[in-house]
């Protein structure tokens, strides 16, 4: 028999969130730098570019991954011949080590957790509580599987009650595309066959918790159907062009985890959830002698990585850009942005049309200005700000129209796609887009000098700041005349990608 004691899982479901938020797993880390060395696509090379170094300089800084710091997700099993010494639950301790992460003083991580999610959504300030998995099994240890999941990946999670007839392959085919970019490829894809739906479901996330090898098993070969399987898929996916950050390229996933249970023989449910460039998650087990001790990794284990823009970057001064120079400004353009920009995400938009609706004047003036969809965490020590990546851009892609038309916004900062109606929006009225990589919210923060809540303080990380920035690399993803490079690139490297298949048969 074990006896756990209550400070013992707090303090290391504690320090494992902190520990995930600037440490990479490394074979995650190993599996981008083998795609970076074989990609072929510039624009999708410089983005996991991009992703790594920004995963080194969060492990040398010790700051957050990305911006959002995520949803945390927590498989625990017990053992059967577990003695606890706590006046908590299991759930309580586990929600207290939430707390204490993500308010820890030396790396604030920010809190996204909303009560009353079909209500008021009032943020619960410390990011709790958690969703938990528990189960009992043998044994005299507390195995414990931590992991915190962005909600742009999390948006993406796709559920089918297929037939059984039905391909599983063919369905991902045919589903991964609708996903968008939003997910912020490359990452995993986790599935989910048999049981019900919602085992479905919790299976394809906790496959995610697996490490990546993919290519060991292509090696040695499969040796079950899901085995096959997961070859299957990560070949059909990977066929499809999408890419880094949805721009075209060789590698959308990195790996295909797959995990399976009996089924009811009408049905066949198979879940699939994303992991995204920001893949967060640890293991550790408790015996009773005391909490988990997490081995940093070693710097030396990540790639000598550099980036460098090239001699024909635009470099622009946002203090005094103009509508006939953005429409100079060409799809899959580099750009480095300079001067003052304005930052808001969904709850500023709802609110900003809902003031205009009722006739009331804008806190702050958009006139010619450019908006970055960003919820930053809080700065620390001599920080402007803290990890500031964009969020996904299509939540706005309702209020693009309006905004345009109504405030003569020039320009929207974000990740990812947009969706034919704010595609439509800029090139009716002359806009831009342009995109941040996800995955580097750490290294964009590093171009912002200045940052200040001009209004809307009460919501919090998605107050409209004003941001002072220097040399911020964006990527112009829908010009002003409406080309999307989320269009041409994927289509682009899907048809490369077929015809090398052909000319290899």
């Amino acid at each position: 028999m074990s006896i756990i004691k209550q400070d013992d899982l707090i303090t290391s479901v504690a320090d494992a969130l902190q520990f995930i938020s600037y440490y990479h797993p490394l074979d995650f880390v190993k599996a981008v730098h083998e795609a970076y060395e074989r990609e072929e696509s510039q624009a999708a090379k410089d983005s996991m570019a991009q992703i790594l170094i920004n995963s080194r300089m969060c492990a040398e800084g010790k700051r957050p991954i990305c911006q959002d710091t995520g949803i945390v997700t927590v498989f625990v099993k017990v053992g059967m011949n577990v003695q606890w010494e706590s006046s908590m639950s299991v759930t309580d301790m586990i929600n207290e080590g939430v707390r204490r992460a993500y308010l820890h003083p030396d790396n604030v991580l920010r809190a996204s957790i909303l009560d009353d999610p079909a209500g008021a959504r009032k943020n619960t300030k410390d990011n709790t509580p958690a969703v938990i998995h528990m189960e009992i099994v043998p044994g005299d240890t507390v195995e414990v599987h931590v992991a915190a999941k962005g909600g742009g990946s999390e948006n993406k999670s796709k559920l089918a009650m297929l037939n059984p007839s039905d391909s599983i392959v063919e369905w991902v085919k045919k589903t991964v595309p609708t996903m968008g970019a939003g997910w912020c490829p490359p990452g995993m894809l986790g599935i989910g066959i048999g049981g019900t739906a919602e085992k479905a479901m919790v299976m394809a996330k906790e496959s995610l918790m697996e490490p990546i090898d993919i290519h060991e098993l292509k090696a040695r070969g499969p040796q079950n159907r899901v085995e096959e399987l997961r070859l299957e898929i990560f070949e059909a996916v990977n066929n499809l062009g999408i890419g880094a950050q949805g721009l075209g390229g060789l590698t959308t996933v990195l790996d295909v985890k797959i995990m399976d249970y009996p089924t009811h023989a009408a049905s066949l449910p198979v879940a699939m959830i994303p992991n995204c460039a920001a893949t967060r998650h640890a293991h550790f087990v408790l015996d009773g002698s005391g909490p988990a001790d997490l081995v940093p990794p070693s710097l030396d284990d990540w790639p000598d990585i550099t980036w460098e823009v090239g001699e024909s970057v635009r470099r622009v001064n946002l203090n005094d850009i103009t509508p006939e120079a953005v429409k100079e400004w060409k799809p899959g353009e580099t750009v480095l942005l300079n001067g003052k920009m304005l930052t808001g995400r969904d709850a500023a938009h709802k609110k900003m049309v809902e003031m205009m609706a009722n006739g009331e004047e804008l806190p702050v003036d958009l006139k010619g200005r450019f908006i970055y969809y960003v919820g930053p965490v809080d700065p620390v020590r001599d920080e402007a700000v803290g990890p500031a990546g964009p969020t996904t851009s299509t939540r706005m892609d309702k209020f693009t129209h309006t905004m345009l038309e109504k405030t003569g916004l020039l320009g929207m900062i974000g990740k990812a796609e947009r969706g034919p109606v704010a595609i439509e929006a800029i090139k009716e009225f002359g806009a831009v887009y342009l995109m941040a990589v996800g995955g580097a919210a750490y290294l964009v923060s590093k171009a912002i000098k200045k940052a200040e809540v001009v209004a809307f303080p009460e919501l919090g990380m998605e107050a409209i700041y004003e941001f002072d920035v220097v040399d911020m690399p964006v990527t112009v993803a829908v010009d002003a005349a409406g080309t999307s490079v989320h269009l041409t690139g994927p289509a682009e490297w899907k048809a490369k990608i077929e015809a090398q298949v052909v000319e290899v048969k």
